[in-house]
């Protein structure tokens, strides 16, 4: 039997990764590149549709896992190609702001 809709977080994930994301930005003092900001969303939502409502459901329990699938849909956006320059630069120097340690996961993809 399927689960119902309320119980499925799809949308709880989908807004973290917005707040994730906006959190990102605004500590970087950079104005978010939103047309790649919502291509995100839409990498992170076809990647959640794919997932039965069992594996939604163990990926929201499941902070690594969660930040995998939301560094996926960042590089996959092309948002670790926006502000590149900046944001590898602020990164090697440790001018970071008070990003928390998550964030490393956006940030090495400024490194690569």
């Amino acid at each position: 039997m399927a689960q119902p809709a309320s119980s499925d977080p799809l949308h709880t994930l989908r807004e973290e990764f917005r707040r994730h994301l906006e959190v990102f930005y605004a500590r970087l003092k950079l104005a978010p590149p939103y047309h790649s900001v919502e291509k995100a969303i839409v990498q992170l939502t076809a990647a959640l549709k794919a997932m039965t409502p069992e594996e939604r459901a163990r990926l929201a329990g499941d902070s690594a896992g969660r930040w995998d699938q939301y560094r996926k849909a960042f590089v996959e956006s092309g948002l670790n190609q926006k502000h590149r320059g900046i944001i590898a630069g602020l990164a090697k120097s440790g001018q970071t702001g008070d990003l928390p340690k998550e964030y490393e996961h956006f940030l090495s993809a400024f490194r690569s």
